[in-house]
């Protein structure tokens, strides 16, 4: 098998963390294979992808709690490869918070300054300090149990800073809280993140945390990296047709090349109007976005129109998912989003017919 290309950015010539040729198998399953990763200083980088893909394991190795089965890990270029943890500059952070129950808040923080021997007094000082960034000050002799899940995950997050790490592991972080808190969450550990500089990388199944929260996302399925890039990247220009189905909603249509056109039921599109397409003639997965498909402005001589009738609304709040059907393009129905106010202004609901028009530049081919 050809090695796998290297990621990495050239923002920085030397990347606080470098991953080369890493591979791990459990006796006859290969949870990672080839695995090659720059992260530089500072970023903040999201392993993304479904359950089972490898991204736990790969943040374990990073971590030294498993070790792989071949490869190498360099941080701050010194090879860590075969470290013990202890000898390893992070802190982590679970998805279990792992807090010591009959420990104070002021001791679960200290915890790590403890076993570095640290003054009493700079001990005390410092998880003053970080209570105070996670905005939990005055909470130090609290215990675990009398806090909430964000207040528990925002201790488990001040005792992995305690030790002030190079860099930051966060292994899905966020899962046990509710939608409110887990939104309020990322954004204050962003913005903290951001402030202190500190390289992280965190590990998610959730695409709207990936999404909003990281400098770059690494999209990951069966043990294997299949796109890094930032989350723009990710969302636009998919480079599989993985990717493009796992990273947001998206209609797959099958088409046909042919010639210098695109077949997509009746409908023609020529093929200069699709960006890089680089597809031999024949049957090809047409990859549209809910959002790439307008209602309006459609004017008299416009291209890629055509008539649909609403057969679902799911109502999100200010946007709708309308799911369409429309028998020149595809027997399938395809997802748009709507606003709510344009569905009140044209009285739309199911059963009403509704002019649409795609957008070729946005079509990915797979």
């Amino acid at each position: 098998m050809p090695a796998r290309p290297f990621f990495w950015s050239p923002m920085s010539a030397s990347p606080y963390l470098t991953l080369r040729h890493l591979h791990k198998a459990f006796g006859n399953f290969v949870a990672l294979q080839d695995i090659n990763l720059d992260i530089l200083p500072g970023e903040l980088v999201c392993f993304l992808g479904p359950s089972g893909c490898g991204k736990t394991t790969l943040l374990r190795i990073i971590a030294g709690l498993e070790v792989q089965t071949h490869g190498s890990v360099h941080q701050a270029g010194r090879d860590i490869s075969s470290a013990h943890p202890a000898e390893r500059d992070y802190g982590i952070v679970f998805q279990s918070y792992a807090l010591f129950p009959n420990l104070s808040v002021a001791d679960n923080v200290a915890y790590g300054l403890v076993n570095r021997k640290v003054a009493r007094d700079a001990m005390a000082q410092r998880v003053e300090e970080l209570l105070k960034l996670v905005g939990l000050p005055g909470s130090n002799a609290k215990f675990p149990s009398q806090l909430s899940g964000g207040q528990q995950q925002r201790i488990a997050l001040a005792r992995a800073l305690a030790t002030s790490p190079g860099l930051l592991l966060l292994d899905e972080p966020l899962s046990a809280l509710d939608a409110l808190e887990r939104v309020r969450l990322r954004h204050e550990i962003r913005s903290l993140q951001q402030s202190l500089g500190v390289t992280t990388i965190m590990v998610t199944h959730d695409q709207e945390e990936a999404l909003s929260m990281a400098d770059r996302i690494v999209v990951m399925n069966h043990g294997c990296i299949e796109q890094v890039g930032t989350p723009h990247q990710i969302y636009r220009e998919p480079a599989s047709a993985f990717v493009a189905d796992f990273v947001g909603k998206v209609n797959v249509l099958p088409g046909l090349v042919q010639g210098d056109q695109l077949h997509l039921g009746e409908m023609r599109v020529p093929l200069q109007d699709i960006p890089a397409l680089g597809h031999a003639p024949g049957p090809v997965k047409i990859y549209l976005r809910p959002e790439d498909v307008l209602a309006r402005p459609i004017v008299a001589g416009d291209a890629c129109v055509f008539q649909s009738s609403i057969q679902a609304i799911e109502f999100l709040g200010a946007f709708c998912h309308v799911h369409v059907l429309a028998p020149a393009l595809s027997e399938q129905p395809l997802t748009v989003y709507l606003s709510l106010n344009f569905l009140a202004e044209k009285n739309l609901h199911a059963g009403s017919d509704l002019l649409l028009k795609l957008m070729p530049e946005r079509i990915k081919l797979f």
